[in-house]
């Protein structure tokens, strides 16, 4: 299961480690200092203005990319995570396994029937009843 990883995932995660370091934090710090201080230097001219702005727009215009592809791969290590759950769970709905694939009109009739679920489990609470798969929590309260 462990195949080679493209050269991308490999720079995509090392930058993704690299810029979530309180050194990298530390290192913008100091440029944007250096920056400010030889702003007298430089007469705080439109091209020691443009340094900043342009360097600034480039970084962040590829930490869009990079910080997407994580985001992506993150989502996706997690769906399978939550769709392994699912198929382990006896009494699961397997039915759930793919619920990012449906449009989001489906997606919000499933949604709207759990919410519906949800509102009749807190109900039946209410009244002295038990949530479906509690039983270890509510024997454990009452010794």
């Amino acid at each position: 299961m462990a195949a080679k990883k493209s050269w991308f995932t490999r720079f995509a995660n090392g930058a993704s480690r690299a810029t979530g370091k309180p050194a990298t934090f530390l290192l913008a710090v100091v440029i944007v200092v250096v920056w400010g201080v030889t702003g007298p230097l430089f007469g705080f001219s439109d091209t020691w203005q443009l340094v900043i702005n342009t360097g600034t727009t480039i970084v962040t215009f590829l930490m869009v990319f990079l910080i997407q592809n994580t985001q992506n791969r993150d989502a996706e290590a997690m769906h399978v995570k939550m769709d392994e759950l699912i198929r382990a769970l006896e009494g699961a709905h397997n039915a759930l396994l793919d619920l990012e694939e449906l449009e989001d009109k489906d997606l919000d009739e499933v949604r709207e029937r759990y919410r519906k679920l949800a509102a009749k489990a807190r109900r039946d609470i209410e009244q002295g009843g038990r949530d479906i798969g509690c039983d270890d929590v509510d024997d454990e309260a009452k010794s």
